[in-house]
């Protein structure tokens, strides 16, 4: 079989795929929904209107965002796929790496925050791999698209959009450039525009705050969300666990935040080990490991990391991560 005959199925297919996928369009800013927006931010916000008028023009509804955030990972994948997908060689040195060239940044921002080192460091890998991915849409045409054609989540998203304007003109964003991932988190940290305006800090002390291209602004705005949302100094996130009884029947996984104490835990059959005392807020988790379930005790830090993404999976690839790359690092010189 030549070239030519073995790629003209790939070659058909992809014409069908494009031919199947609504193609991307403007926003059209004289719909409805649109025009209140519009109308209400100038309103409420002062904006100048031809500069606002401009940008929403700008914005493109791209059917593809709509496809990515209907099947996010953390409720397509089971856990040990999750898992392996972060926990892969290259990310884990990658994190050794990073951790090195930041050593003295993140050991003072410990300090300062009492947020450990292993959850800056485990968030930034799971969220862009230390920087290497960063999303490439948009954000303005993410938050555009999700905002007016994803009624779900329109409100939010509506919401985010303002957020997004405004945090542009207040820290000299470039609105038509800046780019992020389809639900338009920003950044290395991913920091959706809310969040960045309440949570991202000065790191390096130049009066700015960014998150795209300063890692000491990146590294203390991680702390900062995280310290906000009530990390607690010197906590474990969470332990392996297992059955002691036959039946535990009373256990019920799916908590994203602890709604019991160590000690409830272990009355009702769970084996784990921690430091905690008998009433330190702990919760049931069971993932599906690649032997069969998985399970472990999670403790307060664990539901703070899920305030940063609602997934109990997402809080243990970032423990996971974290801690297997800080077991990995060589003595400070």
């Amino acid at each position: 079989m030549n070239t030519a005959t073995r790629m003209l199925p790939s070659l058909l297919g992809a014409l069908a795929l494009f031919a199947a996928t609504p193609p991307v369009a403007a926003l059209d800013s004289n719909r409805e929904d649109v025009r209140q927006f519009m109308q209400e931010m100038i309103r409420k916000h002062k904006f100048d209107e031809a500069w606002f008028a401009g940008v929403i023009a700008g914005a493109q509804s791209q059917p593809r965002i709509i496809e990515l955030i209907s099947r996010p990972a953390e409720q397509v994948m089971p856990w040990h796929a999750y898992r392996d997908h972060f926990l892969t060689a290259e990310r884990i040195a990658a994190g050794v790496e990073f951790w090195i060239a930041h050593r003295a940044r993140l050991a003072e921002i410990e300090q300062s925050t009492g947020v450990a080192q292993h959850a800056i460091v485990g968030i930034l890998g799971v969220e862009t791999f230390f920087g290497r991915i960063t999303g490439r849409f948009r954000v303005v045409d993410a938050l555009a698209t999700l905002a007016f054609d994803y009624p779900p989540r329109g409100k939010y998203f509506r919401d985010e959009l303002e957020q997004f304007l405004l945090l542009a003109r207040e820290d000299q964003v470039d609105v038509g450039t800046a780019l992020g991932s389809y639900a338009g988190a920003m950044g290395s940290p991913q920091f959706m525009p809310r969040s960045y305006r309440a949570y991202a800090v000065d790191g390096d002390g130049d009066s700015r705050r960014d998150l795209w291209g300063n890692w000491d602004d990146v590294i203390a705005s991680v702390a900062n969300y995280l310290a906000k949302h009530g990390w607690r100094a010197g906590e474990p996130v969470a332990a392996p666990a297992s059955l002691w009884f036959p039946r535990a029947d009373s256990l019920i996984a799916g908590s994203l935040r602890p709604d019991t104490t160590v000690k409830s835990l272990r009355d009702r059959g769970l084996s784990f080990e921690t430091d905690l005392d008998g009433k330190a807020p702990a919760f049931f988790i069971n993932v599906a490991g690649d032997q069969g379930p998985e399970m472990r005790a999670g403790f307060h830090n664990c539901g703070v990391i899920t305030q940063y993404n609602r997934s109990v999976m997402y809080a243990l690839a970032v423990h996971d991560l974290g801690s297997r790359i800080e077991a990995l690092l060589p003595p400070a010189t």
